[in-house]
């Protein structure tokens, strides 16, 4: 199985993520996320980030600290390609990135995957991705209308994979993964494709672990297969944020307002036993069997090694018990 230290860097907000850094931020950012971790440092991006800001924002803080390219492993989530921004804003995930200057179409294809391999080495500069898979070939899948152009896109989506595995057999890469949203999707691809990772987000965290996936996450382990898992705030609304997997939360709306008193409950048990939420978030996402690390993103270099810290440090089993005797967690 491949190997990896228990934290990966997330980019998303290099790339703008709800909010716009200045490039000084940023590399103070990957600077933090370099100090707290044995080398190589593992960081996740994608050219969906930001359309591509969050690659370039990353070699630039990569080449600011004078760091080797041995020194860090580049995971690049390929299938979106940036283009010029034509509107007031790009077209996809619309209000969730801020100040960018370019919008991102996905190419999901043999030549479309290669051309969003190159496009991400050019964005990063001195630098190279050794880690690469197929980014959201879930939302792929969802824009089909008929099961026969379903079939088609899963067709699209095993080119791509060829591709990546043309690029690992050239020794261009390292390994081979992929980032997605739906792990029932990420499932059907495991049966089609040869992987040794993949990156489930947002689908096992503390407020959301359907006992399937748990079973799924275990089953990869036993195959060989290295198993991140990324979003364990649930888009940062486990934390405080307004967001719930990326979309707007509205306490008028019922489903809402039930995500609300679950936080809220969340909140009350975390501050009588003395945990911060997102030391439980982390911990949890991380003791999941068969998991072998937590991607985690911050916009705050301030908020890097207390997030190292809440990965190595435990929280008492009673605490959880306690979790389970309000139900809020299985």
């Amino acid at each position: 199985m491949m190997q990896l230290p228990k934290v990966v860097f997330g980019n998303s907000a290099l790339g703008n993520l709800y909010q716009a850094l200045s490039q000084e931020d940023k590399n103070a950012i990957v600077g933090a996320c370099l100090q707290q971790v044995n080398q190589p440092a593992v960081f996740d991006t994608a050219g969906k980030y930001g359309a591509g800001l969050a690659l370039e924002a990353l070699g630039t803080a990569l080449r600011h600290w004078q760091v080797p390219q041995e020194q860090v492993l580049i995971s690049n989530k390929l299938g979106w390609y940036r283009i010029p921004l034509k509107g007031a804003e790009p077209t996809f995930e619309r209000g969730v990135w801020k100040d960018i200057n370019y919008d991102a179409e996905q190419r999901i294809s043999y030549a479309g995957i290669l051309q969003c391999f190159e496009q991400g080495n050019q964005l990063l500069g001195n630098y190279h991705a050794q880690l690469v898979s197929v980014h959201d070939p879930d939302e792929y899948l969802a824009t089909a209308d008929t099961t026969m152009e379903r079939a088609r896109k899963l067709e699209d989506i095993k080119d791509a994979y060829q591709a990546l595995h043309d690029l690992k057999s050239q020794g261009r890469v390292q390994a081979i993964g992929v980032g997605a949203k739906n792990w029932e999707v990420i499932r059907e691809i495991t049966e089609l494709v040869s992987l040794d990772w993949v990156m489930i987000a947002n689908s096992m965290t503390l407020h959301a672990h359907p006992e399937e996936l748990g079973a799924f996450i275990q089953s990869l382990q036993a195959r060989g297969i290295a198993v991140i898992n990324s979003a364990v705030f649930n888009g940062g609304f486990l934390t405080g944020g307004d967001y719930y997997n990326y979309k707007l939360v509205d306490g008028s709306e019922p489903a809402h307002a039930d995500l609300i008193r679950w936080r809220s409950h969340f909140f009350a048990a975390c501050a009588l036993h003395g945990v911060d939420p997102a030391h439980a978030c982390i911990q949890y996402g991380l003791n999941v069997p068969g998991v072998s690390a937590v991607a985690m993103s911050t916009s705050k270099a301030a908020k890097v090694k207390g997030n190292v810290d809440m990965v190595k440090n435990a929280i008492s089993p009673e605490f959880w018990e306690y979790l389970k005797s309000k139900q809020l967690i299985r």
